[in-house]
């Protein structure tokens, strides 16, 4: 692997991180809307780093997520399947907060949202590392 394709990877996993410190700061100011963006692209850098060190590359969303369900809950089993329920949520907040007039989701339920995608970021993060040279 060289070394541009290691730091894409890097960098993005540390957006992701970086990502869920701004979906903290404001779920703290009450801008939940926000906040529900915020953990939805984390879990997203996540898996765009994911899918570059697996040759997979793709900005469409969609296409993106149906990748990993496939390739890392379905085929290989690499991950348990409800890290899949935690990133098809995220992306249905998002397009809620994003996208509605109003959205329904509670701050307790915000809060519940980013302490799955921190899980989720994690468990990439840590499948990624251990297979970085």
């Amino acid at each position: 692997m060289n070394d541009e394709k290691k730091i894409f990877i890097k960098n993005y996993l540390h957006k992701a991180d970086e990502t869920l410190i701004d979906a903290q700061i404001n779920i703290d100011h009450n801008r939940l809307n926000a906040a529900q963006n915020r953990i939805y692209y984390a879990i997203f850098y996540s898996v765009v780093a994911l899918g570059y060190l697996h040759g997979f590359i793709s900005a469409k969303h969609k296409q993106l997520m149906g990748w990993f369900n496939k390739k890392f809950i379905h085929e290989s089993k690499v991950f348990d399947s409800t890290l899949f329920e935690i990133y098809s949520d995220a992306y249905k907040n998002r397009m809620q907060a994003d996208y509605t007039a109003l959205s329904s989701s509670s701050k307790a339920e915000v809060k519940e949202s980013l302490e799955a995608a921190k899980n989720f970021v994690e468990k990439i993060s840590d499948h990624i590392n251990k297979l970085l040279p």
